[in-house]
C-alpha cells in the first residue's frame, strides 16, 4: 500500500500548519475565501439530491444517504487545490502549535482570516450563484426543501445537541483531511476523503461551514427565523464543537501519540520541504532582519538552506522548516535540522530518536 504510516502524516500535519501559518495574510484570505464556493457546490447538488418528497416521507435514511455520498466533492476539490478550509485548519494548526512550531498568535491569526474568508466566499455562492441565480429558489420543491433543511439544522435540535453533533462532525472531516495526506495517489485521497465526509452527512452532524450554506439558503428563501437566530443557535456551538472535534480528537490525540514519549524509528526522505508540503496551499516566504545571526549550511545537492535564527521560537526562515526542538522534537523534524542538512546521508537505515 502507497501510503504514509501514522508517524509520518502527522509530522507532515504539523508541517502543513506552519506552511499555513507563514503564509501571507492577502494570499491565506482568498484562498479561504476560495474554498467557500467550493464546499457550497457539495452542499447545494445535496440539497437538490434530497428534494424528493415521497422519498422524505417513506424513505428519509436512503435519500440521506444518497445525498451524503454526493456532499464529498466539495471537500475533495478543496483538499487537492490546497484551498483552506477553517474546520480542517483545526487539526493543522493545533498539531503545528502543540509541536512548537507556530505560536498562539500564528494559530488565531490563521483561525480568524481562515473562517471569515470561508463565511464571505460561502455568502457570495449563496447569494450570487445560487440565489439569485435560481438555482433552488425558482422551483417550489427545491425552495421548500431548503427551508426544511434549514429548520432540522438550526431549530428542530438544542442548542447541546449541536454541539455535540459539531464535535463529531469535524473529528469525521479531520479524519478524511488526515486520512488523504496519508495516501500518496490522488484515487487513493479521493477515497479517503469521501468516506469520512459521508458518513458526517450521512449522521446530520454539524459542520460550521456547510452550515454558512444550508441555513442562509433557508432564510433567502423564507425559513421562520432570522440571521440573530441563527448565530445564536447553530454559528456558534457548531464553531466551538468543531473547535474541540479538530483539535482534540484529531489533531491533538495523534501530536500525543506519535511525536511525544516514545522512541521510534521513522525512514521518511521526501526528497526536500517542498515535496513534504501537501495540501498546503500557496507557499509564502517570511523574512526577518536578524536572520544573519542563523547558521547557514548547504543541502544534500548542494542548495543553500536558511536555519531559523536563535530565540525565534522554532519560526520559519525562508524555504526552511526547523525542528520542534527539546524532548518533544520528532525523529522526521530532526532530519530538518543543521545537523541533518550538513550530512550527506549514506546509508538507508533508520535513524532511531527520541520523540
Amino acid at each position: 500500500m502507497d501510503a504514509f504510516t501514522p508517524q509520518q502524516t502527522v509530522e507532515l500535519v504539523s508541517r502543513i500548519g506552519t506552511k499555513k501559518a507563514h503564509m501571507r495574510l492577502d494570499k491565506l484570505f482568498f484562498n479561504s475565501v476560495m474554498a467557500g464556493p467550493l464546499l457550497g457546490f457539495g452542499c447545494a447538488v445535496m440539497l437538490s439530491t434530497e428534494t424528493a418528497p415521497w422519498y422524505q416521507e417513506y424513505a428519509p435514511g436512503l435519500i440521506r444517504s444518497v445525498g451524503a455520498l454526493l456532499f464529498p466533492i466539495g471537500l475533495v476539490m478543496i483538499v487537492l487545490t490546497g484551498a483552506d478550509l477553517f474546520t480542517s485548519n483545526i487539526m493543522f494548526m493545533t498539531t503545528a502549535f502543540l509541536h512548537r512550531r507556530v505560536s498562539i498568535k500564528d494559530v488565531l491569526i490563521s483561525w480568524v482570516v481562515s473562517y471569515f474568508g470561508n463565511l464571505a466566499g460561502m455568502l457570495f455562492f449563496m447569494a450570487i450563484i445560487i440565489g439569485y441565480g435560481g438555482v433552488l429558489t425558482d422551483i417550489p420543491a427545491y425552495k421548500t426543501e431548503t427551508i426544511n433543511f434549514s429548520v432540522m439544522k438550526a431549530v428542530t435540535p438544542g442548542w447541546h445537541q449541536i454541539f455535540l453533533r459539531a464535535i463529531g462532525a469535524n473529528w469525521l472531516v479531520c479524519m478524511a483531511v488526515f486520512l488523504s495526506i496519508s495516501a500518496r495517489d490522488i484515487g487513493g485521497k479521493i477515497a479517503a476523503i469521501w468516506f469520512p465526509t459521508a458518513t458526517f452527512v450521512a449522521l446530520a452532524l454539524d459542520h460550521v461551514i456547510a452550515n454558512m450554506f444550508f441555513i442562509p439558503i433557508g432564510i433567502w428563501n423564507g425559513a421562520p427565523f432570522g440571521v440573530g437566530y441563527y448565530i445564536w443557535k447553530s454559528l456558534i456551538p457548531t464553531t466551538i464543537g468543531n473547535m474541540l472535534g479538530g483539535g482534540v480528537f484529531v489533531g491533538g490525540i495523534y501530536w500525543y501519540l506519535y511525536l511525544t514519549g516514545e522512541d521510534v524509528e521513522v525512514s521518511f526522505d521526501l526528497g526536500g520541504l517542498g515535496s513534504a508540503m501537501e495540501a498546503g496551499g500557496p507557499m509564502g516566504r517570511t523574512t526577518r532582519s536578524d536572520v544573519i545571526n542563523g547558521v547557514p549550511s548547504r543541502g544534500e545537492e548542494g542548495d543553500e538552506v536558511k536555519i531559523a535564527a536563535p530565540g525565534m521560537g522554532g519560526h520559519m526562515v525562508g524555504d526552511h522548516l526547523p525542528h520542534s526542538g527539546g524532548p518533544l522534537q520528532s525523529s522526521v523534524g530532526k532530519e530538518l535540522s543543521a545537523e541533518k542538512y550538513g550530512k550527506r546521508k549514506g546509508s538507508d537505515e533508520s535513524e532511531k530518536t527520541a520523540v
